[in-house]
């Protein structure tokens, strides 16, 4: 095999010292240069933030959320409820919409109505309440409005229910009876000379406290709850008319039951909502 000539050998030599000298030249480019900043990971729903209020509306229905401002100091809990909120009236607009046209058309009906309201509760250190109110129409002689209430745990950042409130195999019939108590007080006082109602009335009842939705009802130490307002539809206690109720239950009836994780989370006694909590003493 030929040997390369003397200048095909300088022409080889000078080419690898080009190529070793820009591959130095990068290497010290990159070492020069300031680290490139990691991509920002994509924005999740809550650190987005959503919406306070949503409204659609349609020959067939109309639908409308609000949410309270206070709302946006839980951006995890904020976003859920809003969407789960939304998912809820698109499917009753889809809903609306497949009703009247398999019964064959308006016949002069007005649109089905949706309308989800949700206001603030009680704060407390741990926890942060809310109601949420629906109103559905879908024809007849009046809609109907149902109630729900929302507990979430600030540091937890979740959703807590009646059994994490309250105390494994807690026995409630004191607390049954005194929502009962309070009920009565409240249906007095809209109807003077309504008959009490009982825990196992025949037509109108008192509800059981753990399977009735209640959000936490300001108190007079600040930072605490002064009890939970119980949110009782219509039906419950008396007829339509007669409308829903709120019903307050002292923190004192039902201190001893609560789970200990949140026992301090009560102290005082319920003020209305809107009243100024009474200065520490």
């Amino acid at each position: 095999m030929t040997s390369p000539s003397p200048v095909l050998r300088l022409l080889i030599v000078a080419s690898a010292a080009a190529l070793t000298l820009a591959a130095c030249n990068r290497d010290r480019e990159k070492a020069a240069d300031p680290a490139a900043p990691p991509a920002a990971p994509a924005a999740t729903p809550a650190e987005a933030g959503a919406p306070l209020a949503y409204e659609s509306k349609n020959a067939f229905a109309s639908v409308k959320l609000t949410l309270p401002p206070a709302l946006k100091t839980q951006p995890d809990l904020h976003a859920a409820l809003y969407a789960g909120a939304v998912r809820d009236l698109r499917q009753f607009v889809e809903g609306a919409q497949a009703d009247r046209t398999e019964a064959g058309g308006d016949g002069g009906m007005a649109p089905y109505e949706k309308i989800i309201e949700v206001q603030p509760g009680a704060e407390t250190g741990k926890l942060f309440s809310l109601k949420r109110q629906d109103y559905d129409f879908t024809g007849g002689a009046h809609g109907n409005t149902l109630f729900a209430g929302v507990l979430w745990d600030k540091a937890l950042k979740r959703q807590i229910t009646v059994a994490d409130l309250f105390r494994k195999g807690v026995d409630t019939r004191a607390l049954d009876q005194a929502l009962c108590a309070a009920a009565n007080a409240a249906k007095r006082q809209r109807v003077p000379d309504a008959e009490p109602v009982s825990l196992n009335g025949s037509m109108w009842s008192c509800p059981k406290a753990l399977e009735t939705p209640f959000v936490l009802t300001p108190g007079t130490v600040a930072g605490k709850a002064g009890g939970l307002t119980f949110l009782i539809g219509a039906y419950q206690l008396g007829p339509y008319a007669e409308g829903p109720y709120e019903v307050v239950v002292p923190q004192t009836a039902l201190r001893a039951l609560l789970a200990p994780a949140y026992a301090d989370e009560f102290a005082g006694a319920p003020v209305k909502t809107g009243d100024a909590p009474a200065p520490r003493g």
